[in-house]
């Protein structure tokens, strides 16, 4: 087959990004014999490194890039979406295929695709998710028109199908799942030195301990609980207090964030001392900030999947995880699970994790386990599954 691939979404630094790598890089290696015509942005052709007999990019100009434009804050234009069906419009495509409903642009009609939804979160949450009438009036517009020239409707877990077929009407026949997995560079620290090494270069002391939470500032994930269920742990502890590292992009971040609500949070809380803002953290690096971690938090207000927390786990740490997700399956027995944003519930966790060591020990081995169950591999073949059927 000949399959057309939305890769602009290859330069995203966020799930969305991590998804559309992975997934292509193992569908390409599954597929020799389909060719991935794959449509790419300026941006997006710059980072784009995947190179293989079956992969054809094709470079389509645009006033700004579909991950910039598609922000929170922002719209795409019509020309450039119109670039993009166009240069589609002018391949012999079986079938087509969008990574993710974030940069999605009109497809010509008649042309068979398959669209990844990665969770309705936007929908269930859309005060703290998208800032204005107008972001949510575009994408609304932009679901409703993927989903309407969708065959097939491709999402990340059980958890985000069920949601997607609640919140967005989707028909659950209509639906498939390629479930997504740590990339394979998130594994255990081959040694003490290196753990030490990574939390000296973010000016932890040695013999430190530390919380950590990676992933975006939007108000829906919660961090300022996590802040404030830190600060009353901390109190408790005093001087044996452990850090919060909180990682992630600080600045350029095109979705929506409350970035002084959690610092407002941090002064009020007078842990200021023990809060750092890490920035973003490149892979290799973070491996070992979670090697280290005495757990990763993620007590989102909702998580189609959880990716942190699964690259976390299989770095061998426990995690504290909202229940309204697939964590508690997906990694179940490595780590504990709690109510969204109770921060009564989460605070208690920490003191679990932090007074009961063989215990905290034990869960970080399950986590492990279980993310270890994952692939890429599996998910590219549901993927192409579906793409195969969505052509038939």
């Amino acid at each position: 087959m000949r399959i057309g691939v939305d890769a602009c979404c290859w330069a995203n630094g966020r799930g969305y990004g991590r998804f559309t790598r992975e997934l292509l890089t193992a569908m390409v290696a599954l597929a020799p014999d389909d060719e991935f015509v794959c449509f790419l942005d300026p941006v997006a052709a710059q980072r784009f490194d995947l190179v293989a007999p079956n992969v054809r990019p094709v470079r389509v100009a645009q006033s700004v890039a579909p991950t910039q434009a598609a922000a929170a804050e922002g719209s795409r234009s019509p020309i450039d979406m119109l670039r993009l069906t166009r240069a589609v419009w002018g391949e012999r495509l079986d079938v087509f295929f969008s990574p993710s409903v974030y940069t999605f642009f009109p497809l010509p009609p008649g042309l068979r695709a398959v669209i990844a939804v990665h969770d309705a979160i936007a929908e269930r949450f859309p005060e703290l998710t998208l800032p204005s009438w107008r972001a949510r009036l575009f994408w609304r517009a932009k679901v409703a028109l993927a989903l309407f020239q969708a065959r097939l409707v491709l999402t990340v877990s059980d958890f985000a199908a069920k949601e997607i077929a609640e919140v967005l009407h989707v028909a659950p026949a209509r639906l498939r799942i390629a479930v997504e997995a740590p990339s394979a560079v998130y594994r255990p620290s081959e040694s003490a030195q290196a753990i030490g090494a990574a939390a000296a270069k973010l000016g932890l002391p040695a013999g430190a301990r530390w919380f950590t939470y990676v992933g975006g500032f939007s108000p829906h994930k919660h961090v300022d609980t996590i802040v404030r269920a830190h600060a009353v742990v901390a109190t408790e502890l005093g001087a044996t207090a452990p850090y919060l590292l909180l990682v992630g992009t600080l600045s350029g971040d095109v979705f929506h964030g409350d970035l002084p609500r959690i610092r407002r949070a941090i002064r009020d809380s007078g842990t200021e001392a023990l809060v750092k803002w890490t920035g973003f953290l490149p892979d290799e690096e973070l491996r070992h900030v979670h090697s280290g971690a005495l757990a990763l938090l993620l007590p989102s207000a909702c998580e189609g999947f959880g990716l942190p927390a699964v690259e976390a786990a299989a770095c061998g740490a426990p995690v504290v995880a909202t229940t309204a997700s697939p964590l508690p399956q997906l990694l179940e027995g490595g780590g504990l699970f709690i109510p969204p944003g109770d921060e009564a519930a989460l605070a208690a966790a920490l003191r679990r994790l932090i007074a009961d060591e063989p215990g905290r020990v034990a869960m970080g081995r399950r986590a492990r386990e279980q993310a270890a169950r994952l692939d890429w591999e599996r998910s590219g073949r549901a993927a192409l599954g579906a793409l195969h059927e969505a052509a038939a």
